[in-house]
């Protein structure tokens, strides 16, 4: 990698695009290990039990953002994927780096949330050795929980102690142990592969359309509306009165219209 701050910010902006454009085909050659998460998630959650997501730093951020936004997305209760970082909720907003040195910490916070035979604990960590997610999957596996680790470090500590290991080799970043870029791209990615799954497998989507999504404002009843008439292919008035009949409940709203079109 030549000096980057002797580059002109168009190859500046090149150098970093064609290193991420290496992420997804990197992703796909863990597809089979990320289809055996996928299973052992989709069916914790059909099962009504919880998906917790491990992790500090990046890791913590992108499992925090999974679990928050799926609610809205497949109406799934915030209880059902939970996540857990390193520093807490305040590590979220800004970076408290020596948290991730706790080896206890993610077994206190397990056992406070009282996971157990059922759940699933989701380690995520770049490097393979954080000893907060580590440690936490050790907890986890105690606990009787089943165990994913999400790494770009084959035969890492997290690989020794999970049951499933999703390893995606990102290589080197162009900001070397930068790993918020490549690494953090691939663990979003791989996380949007499970809890799509998991939703798809659960009911909330019909076609491709997220039927457990949350109305909550009027771009989103806009987009709710036009689920149902595509779905039932009613009218736009009748798409609009059932939802409001069931407080914009889009699956309740097609079974009343009549499900499929």
């Amino acid at each position: 990698m030549p000096d980057l701050g002797s580059l002109s910010v168009k190859e500046i902006m090149k150098a970093i695009n064609d290193a991420d454009r290496t992420v997804p085909s990197a992703v796909g050659k863990a597809i089979p290990s990320i289809c055996a998460a996928g299973d052992v998630i989709s069916s914790a959650v059909n099962s009504g039990r919880r998906i917790f997501y491990l992790g500090a730093g990046t890791g913590g951020r992108v499992g925090a953002q999974d679990a928050a936004e799926l609610p809205p997305t497949y109406g799934f209760s915030p209880h059902t994927f939970q996540a857990i970082m390193a520093g807490g909720s305040r590590a979220r907003q800004r970076a408290v780096e020596d948290a991730e040195d706790d080896t206890d910490a993610a077994g206190v916070e397990l056992g406070k949330r009282k996971a157990g035979r059922g759940d699933v604990v989701l380690g995520i960590t770049a490097s393979g050795r954080t000893p907060f997610v580590v440690g936490g999957l050790k907890y986890a596996a105690s606990a009787g929980c089943r165990t994913v680790a999400l790494t770009s470090n084959p035969g890492s500590p997290v690989t020794m102690v999970a049951e499933i290991s999703v390893v995606v080799e990102t290589g080197p970043e162009v900001i070397a142990g930068s790993t918020r870029m490549k690494a953090g791209t691939a663990q979003k990615l791989v996380l949007n592969m499970l809890s799509t799954y998991a939703g798809i497998r659960a009911g909330r989507v019909i076609g491709n359309r997220m039927v457990g999504m949350k109305a909550t404002n009027e771009k989103l009843r806009v987009r709710a509306a036009g689920i149902v008439e595509d779905i039932t292919g009613c009218s736009p008035a009748t798409a609009k009165r059932v939802l409001k009949k069931f407080d914009y409940d889009i699956r309740k709203s097609i079974e009343h219209i009549g499900g499929r079109k």
